[in-house]
């Protein structure tokens, strides 16, 4: 990525007004943004070799595939792939990704735009 394009982050979020919001504030913040509702949405954009420079995912998602998943199938296909993490409510265990970040809803958009500076996504338009 050269110094004068925008981070592209990937967001998989099942409930449409949080993906608006979320996107919206990671867009004010400098970042390009691709939604996803589900994992299997967001895989297949990764899968076709959409430009996405971190995955910031819900751990709770309709369909086959969970953020966990999710997450795991991403760095099988792109190893250092930057995750970041976030659910109201999970029963499962936590099952982070190396270097990944979690966050519990509800969240400030100003904490993940400092994560995602912090995990090297941070190049901002």
């Amino acid at each position: 990525m050269n110094a004068t394009s925008a981070s592209h982050i990937l967001v998989v979020e099942d409930e449409p007004l949080l993906l608006e919001v979320v996107s919206a504030d990671l867009e004010d913040a400098g970042f390009s943004v691709t939604q996803a509702a589900t994992a299997e949405i967001a895989f297949a954009l990764l899968l076709g070799g959409a430009a996405i420079d971190l995955l910031f995912t819900d751990i709770r998602l309709p369909g086959a595939m969970d953020g966990w998943q999710l997450a795991e199938a991403a760095r099988a296909l792109r190893p250092g792939l930057p995750i970041i993490y976030a659910t109201g409510f999970s029963q499962t265990a936590p099952r982070l990704a190396e270097g990944a970040i979690f966050f519990t809803k509800p969240y400030r958009a100003a904490a993940i735009i400092k994560a995602i500076r912090s995990l090297g996504a941070g190049h901002a338009a």
